[in-house]
């Protein structure tokens, strides 16, 4: 039988979003395990939760994944630039509705009726994540070609700077994460609709 309900997620969303996720928790993984050789903030990771195994383990995890996160996330801006998606889905936000969108969170009244509408927060937290992720790529890049990309380096500082700044996108992609799979294990309509697209 055939299925009238449209797609809340395109196939090239949902393809997108999964390498996407696969390649942001290989690169957490492996940057904590180059953090750990040569430490941005004084604190160290429990090599359990690193990938990679040291510093050239993790560099190359890193970089592999890299690659296929910057290609990936290319199609995906290309996308929701052209087809007008991110204008549908992520625009206006506005700070008052935030507000009234949190409150009503936190209150227990905020409706998931229908999934393939993102409420203010929503709209904050996905269009914050993908800025968070240009970020980091940006920063990485000054990062690993300090030399080549001097411009963008001083840009950021100096080199010890983007590697802070490197340090907290990554850090606010984590706490993103954190509250996406919350709210995708709250609500698992959503999480089917990002799996089958409807």
């Amino acid at each position: 039988m055939k299925n009238d309900r449209p797609a809340v997620h395109p196939l090239v969303v949902r393809v997108t979003h999964w390498v996407n996720a696969l390649c942001v928790i290989v690169m957490i993984l492996s940057g904590l395990a180059i953090h750990n050789a040569y430490p941005t903030l004084p604190f160290t990771i429990p090599p359990a939760l690193t990938l990679g195994g040291g510093l050239i383990g993790g560099l190359r995890w890193h970089f592999a994944a890299m690659w296929l996160l910057v290609l990936n996330g290319l199609v995906y801006l290309v996308y929701g630039l052209a087809s007008g998606r991110f204008a549908r889905k992520l625009w206006p936000i506005s700070p008052r509705a935030v507000v009234t969108d949190l409150r009503a969170f936190v209150a227990g009244r905020l409706s998931h009726d229908d999934i393939g509408r993102y409420n203010a927060v929503q709209r904050l937290l996905y269009a914050g994540v993908i800025l968070a992720l240009v970020f980091a790529v940006a920063s990485g890049l000054a990062i690993w070609k300090p030399v080549q990309l001097r411009g963008l380096v001083m840009a950021l500082g100096d080199f010890d700077r983007a590697r802070l700044l490197h340090f907290w996108a990554m850090a606010a992609i984590v706490l993103f994460l954190l509250v996406h799979v919350t709210m995708a294990l709250a609500v698992p309509r959503s999480l089917g609709a990002m799996i089958r697209g409807r």
